[in-house]
């Protein structure tokens, strides 16, 4: 099942493509075009992130899984930054996000929170992710309007069921005896609870 994938920025230089790569020096993260700098931000700085990448690829410069390789992110959320990129542009990288309890989660933010969850992500990193509190999302869990995806549990195999079905032995009165072919008796007087061949209790 796919994961919500931050970024990791290995030390010295690394490629994007043969025209642009981006390196890391300390916590700091410089983009290149060639051997010209062209954007700079911190570690971790997402948001900036998110920009710089997106922007490399509605520009052409770099493609979706030449930054996925890259980075190491998932599709879905590079994708979700180009569209916010779109729709919204450097600024909508930057604005404000309030996060003063249940009032934040709106039905498109919930709906995406849950789309998340879906893909198999955690609470910790959708919160880091979309910039909320852990315990806002963990709330709302609780109060079902998000759910957990519930893990399927596998049938027993064949095999597990006969090898369940060898265990259980058939337990019969010890003080009985054979009576006839294929029959016991039950000796008068007898208290014990005893099973005959063909499994009826008696």
């Amino acid at each position: 099942m796919p994961q919500l994938q931050l970024p990791f920025f290995p030390e010295g230089i690394t490629l994007i493509n043969q025209n642009v790569g981006f390196m890391r020096k300390g916590n700091s993260i410089t983009y290149l075009y060639g051997n010209l700098p062209i954007f700079t931000h911190d570690v971790d700085d997402m948001r900036s992130f998110k920009m710089i990448t997106s922007q490399l690829f509605i520009n052409g410069s770099a493609g979706q899984t030449e930054i996925m390789r890259a980075f190491g992110v998932s599709k879905s959320s590079l994708l979700r930054s180009v569209k916010l990129y779109r729709e919204k542009g450097v600024a909508g990288f930057f604005a404000e996000r309030k996060c003063r309890g249940p009032a934040v989660l709106t039905p498109p933010v919930i709906a995406e929170i849950q789309q998340l969850l879906d893909e198999g992500s955690t609470i910790p990193e959708i919160a880091k992710e979309l910039g909320l509190k852990a315990d806002t999302l963990h709330k709302a869990v609780r109060a079902g309007k998000l759910h957990k995806p519930q893990k399927i549990r596998k049938a027993p195999s064949t095999s597990t069921v006969r090898h369940n079905q060898k265990r259980t032995k058939r337990r019969r009165c010890p003080c009985s005896d054979w009576y006839g072919s294929n029959r016991y008796y039950r000796p008068i007087g007898c208290k014990h609870l005893w099973n005959v061949p063909d499994g009826t209790v008696f």
